[in-house]
Order: structure tokens, then sequence, then C-alpha cells
């Protein structure tokens, strides 16, 4: 049998892509590196389907119809340059490999330019959705040769993910390293995502002194109107289950978080692109500081202060939390479009912003119904450089800016930390404010260092030193924006 496409890689995620394809009229060719996984795959999930079991990259390769389509998911770094080297001397022109794991976008950038020198197409996927995603229709966010679209788009809007209105959560993101890195926002999005509910529930938990019956419920009711979403269904999973002994699974959870780097790619990122990725970045640094357990429980027996419960209104706590966490997902969302808006100038790609937001509308970890309302503000002003400008947006925060301040000044007064609530009412109040203290900021540069300054009373683009102390000279250092 000639297979209408090949997959590299049977760990879950492959195992799971692999099933998805033939599930939808595509017969798929299989190759993993040790040969067990192969034949326990064909033997057991595979049985009787359309797949072929290959030993060899020789036998791979001549097994796919042309131009061959080549999903390779291994994992990221040199696994992937590796197999591209490989592969490539088995390949005809027009032969095109598909990158399906997490790789650093300029690696793939890199790579669709050695690869493309070679006669062949490249393609850098995203691919979001964890096991169940693959398995069942994942968010996919292809970019690379645009020559490969084409020929890679029936098998990638046949396997992935639906909207609601039955539009594919899957497009072409642009050349290059797009489709990685469009994929490295949205994890930064959802590291703050995660983030913000783990602040909220910890406000909950300790601040109130909630059961887990109780918050699971609060979740559950929320996930029914604005917050519905993935992240916060699944939270309310996590919260109603039971190990089999009785005891709530969560509270044995060691509180370590771990992390893979794809949140700390868009905070380098975006000091890369000078964009005030404040909020995401505070949630990789509290994964960074919850990593210090074992400095935190010394820490907690010898630093002072305590964390109080509080006295007042617990119900109107509880709804300042929901209003607060909606706002802050706004703020979060606002500063990662930020930066692909940044990046996409920077880097000379055309991002469909409004596209994107569909394409995470399905199937992937930050999927909500909130990202409908993204589309809408992209479609009504392609051009729109924040979210907050947008009218839906700007109401939605402005009308919960209130319970955003309350619920912040609540966790601080209670000992309780809230790096991202705290992170986004900073941003908004710092996007929103006309005057800023970076003129004493320049002041200071201009007297250390002689880095310049603008003024107000001149036109823009003029730049001024100052002799502060009346002991240096005219001399500048040339380095106004470093």
């Amino acid at each position: 049998m000639t297979c209408d496409v090949g997959l590299i890689g049977l760990a879950v995620m492959g195992e799971n892509l692999a099933l998805n394809m033939e599930s939808r009229g595509f017969s798929v060719c299989v190759y993993n590196r040790t040969t067990e996984r192969i034949n326990h795959f064909m033997n057991g999930r595979a049985q009787g389907k359309r797949f072929v079991g290959a030993t060899s990259l020789e036998d791979f390769v001549g097994a796919l119809s042309t131009p061959r389509r080549i999903v390779m998911l291994v994992k990221a770094g040199p696994a992937v340059d590796e197999l591209i080297q490989q592969l490539a001397p088995l390949l005809a022109a027009g032969d095109i490999l598909i990158d399906g794991g997490n790789s650093l976008y300029t690696d793939t950038a890199r790579r669709v330019r050695e690869v493309e020198a070679l006669g062949l197409l490249y393609v850098g996927s995203g691919v979001s959705g964890g096991e169940e995603g693959a398995l069942k229709g994942p968010s996919l966010m292809p970019g690379g040769s645009q020559a490969a679209w084409t020929h890679i788009q029936p098998i990638f809007q046949s396997i992935c993910a639906r909207t609601p209105a039955g539009e594919p959560c899957c497009d072409w993101m642009g050349d290059g390293g797009a489709g990685h890195f469009v994929k490295m926002i949205h994890n930064g999005i959802e590291y703050g995502d995660m983030q913000l509910i783990c602040e909220v529930y910890d406000v909950l938990h300790r601040g109130l002194g909630l059961s887990n019956a109780a918050m699971c419920s609060i979740f559950d009711e929320w996930n029914r109107g604005e917050l519905d979403s993935y992240l916060v269904e699944i939270t309310r999973d996590i919260l109603g289950y039971v190990d089999a002994d009785g005891t709530a699974t969560i509270d044995v959870i060691l509180d370590k978080a771990g992390q893979k780097g794809t949140g700390k790619w868009t905070v380098t990122s975006a000091l890369d692109e000078g964009s005030p990725l404040t909020l995401i970045a505070e949630s990789v640094f509290a994964r960074c500081l919850s990593a210090a357990k074992d400095e935190r429980v010394v820490a907690s027996t010898t630093l002072g202060g305590t964390t109080e419960r509080y006295t007042g209104d617990p119900d109107a706590l509880i709804q300042d939390l929901r209003q607060a966490l909606y706002a802050a997902k706004i703020i979060s969302y606002a500063q990662g479009y930020q930066l692909m808006r940044a990046a996409g100038q920077s880097l000379g790609w055309s991002l469909n912003f409004g596209g994107i937001a569909l394409t995470w509308r399905g199937g992937c970890i930050i999927r909500s119904a909130f990202l409908g309302d993204i589309k809408t503000a992209f479609d009504r002003d392609p051009a729109l450089v924040n979210l907050l400008l947008d009218p839906f947006f700007r109401d939605a925060v402005v009308s919960r800016q209130a319970a955003l301040r309350r619920v912040v000044a609540t966790a601080v007064t209670l000992g309780i930390p809230v790096p991202c609530l705290s992170a986004a009412l900073a941003y908004w109040d710092g996007y929103r404010s006309e005057r800023l203290p970076a003129n004493l900021l320049q002041a200071q540069r201009d007297y250390f260092g002689a880095h310049t300054y603008e003024r107000i009373d001149r036109p823009r683009g003029e730049v001024f030193h100052t002799n502060w102390t009346g002991r240096g000279g005219s001399t500048t250092s040339q380095t106004y924006t470093k």
C-alpha cells in the first residue's frame, strides 16, 4: 500500500495523531527509532486499519506517495536536525518535512532555509491540545515553506478541531518560523492563564478557607458564563477529584511547578522586541519561585508575617475574583497580541490576528468562548494595535477594574501573593497613563551616562544633554535608545 502521509515518532502524541489521520480517511506509514514500539502499535491500536509499519527510513520513504508528506514528532532540538540529515538524502525535490514538536521558532526559520536549499519544503507546525486533542482534533498552527500548504492543507484541516460553527481550527500562519512562533505565544498565554487561575484558587483556599467541594462548585458556575474555557473546566474537575481512599488529590500534590521552556522563550522574545509582556513574565517567575520549595519551607519559619483569613463578605469577594480573573485574562491576551504584532513587523510576517484567535477557538489548551470575541475585534479593525482599544474589551475591563483593584488590595493585605493579577493591574494603569515617570528615568540616564533625552517643548527626535553637575561636558554617549 502506498500511503498518503508518513509519521515519525510513536510516543503518545505521535500515536494519537496517526490514529486521527487514519480515522479521517488517510493511509499512514509510521516509523519509530525503536522497532519494539512500531510492533506494539501495529499489533495494538493500529490493527486492522490503514497503517504501514516501516522498520527503516528507506522503507518508510519508499512507502509514501509523492510529494511525500512526513510529520516528525520527536524531541525539539538536535534530534530534529539529526532526523532531517538522515531523511534528506532519501527524498526528492518538492517533498515536505513537517516538524510537529515544540521547536523554537528561530530554529524552525533556520531549518526552512536549509531544507529549501536542498530543493525540499519545510513546515514548522504548532500542535496544541495534548494527547486527547491529537486524537480527536488539535489546534494546528503551520508555517514555513508557503508552497507546502496546498499539499498539507487537506490533511491538516481534516484532522484539526472545529469551532462551534464548524470552522477549522487550523490556518497558514506565515513563512519561516511563523507557525512555531504563534504556538510559542499560545504557550505563553497558557502560562499566564494557568497562573491567574492558581492565584484565584489561592485566595479562595487560603483567604476564604473554602473547601475543595465549594471551590469546585464555584469554578463550575464560572465555566457556564464569560469564563467558559478548557482551563477553568479542568480546574473544576481537579478540585472535585479524590483518590481511591477518599483523599482529595489536589491536597497531596507537591507545590513545585515544572516547565519545559516555551514560557521562557516567550518572555525572551518579548525582551528582544521591547514588548511589555509583564503578566506572562510573572507567570514564568512564579513557577521558578515555586521550584525553590526547600528554601520556601525554611523561609516560612524564619521570615515574619502570616497569611490571614478574610473577614469581609465572602460572596462579594468571590464575585470580585470572577470579574478580576476575566479582566486579567483580557490584559494577558492583549500583551500576547502586542508581542505578535511587534514580532510580525520586525520579522516581516503578515499575521492574521483574527485567524489566529479562530485557530485557538477549539482543540488547544487555551480554547475558550472568549476567543470568539477576539476574532470579532480584529474583524472589526484588522489594524487594531491593542485589544484594550477595542470597544468590547475596553468596556469589559473598565467595568471590572474596581473588582481587580479590590482583589489585589485584599490579597496584599492577607499576605497572599498574586503576581499575575498585580501585573495585570499595573499594566492597565501604565497603558492608560498619558504621562509616566520615565522623564525622571531619562534624566537619571543622562546624569550618569550622558545618554541624552527628548523634550516635550521641542520636536520629537531632537535630543538634548544637560551638564547636570557643571563638571561634565557636551560629549554624549550616542546611545539614547540603549
